[in-house]
């Protein structure tokens, strides 16, 4: 339960981790860059270079997916916290305190009888 979170801020995530690590990739190919001369240039940097690149705008793409998801999303009151927060699909969890919220009556009445 710890590790679970909305719809919305799992695909944030995943934007922040392609960001991190096509950066990271890049600096690598970098360092090596530094570190080995014209060798490094060649073998390591364009690479390297090349595959953050494509990490990067792999993040973008799904940041705009995630942005475009937050617009057309049901904002609703979490029955638990009684804050704000964005609903996906059938069934998604609260963004502040990780309830699971529900439009499904069939799973609403499973998790009551629970």
């Amino acid at each position: 339960m710890f590790l679970k979170s909305s719809k919305i801020n799992e695909l944030r995530l995943w934007g922040l981790l392609l960001t991190l690590g096509g950066m990271g990739i890049m600096i690598i190919g970098t360092g090596g860059m530094l570190l080995w001369g014209n060798l490094g240039k060649y073998i390591i940097s364009i690479p390297f270079m090349i595959i953050g690149t494509i990490s990067l705008l792999g993040s973008v793409a799904v940041y705009f997916w995630a942005g475009t998801l937050s617009t057309s999303s049901i904002t609703l009151e979490c029955p638990e916290c009684g804050k704000a927060t964005r609903h996906i699909g059938k069934t998604d969890r609260c963004m502040h305190c990780r309830t699971i919220l529900t439009f499904d009556k069939n799973k609403a009445e499973k998790d009551q009888e629970q």
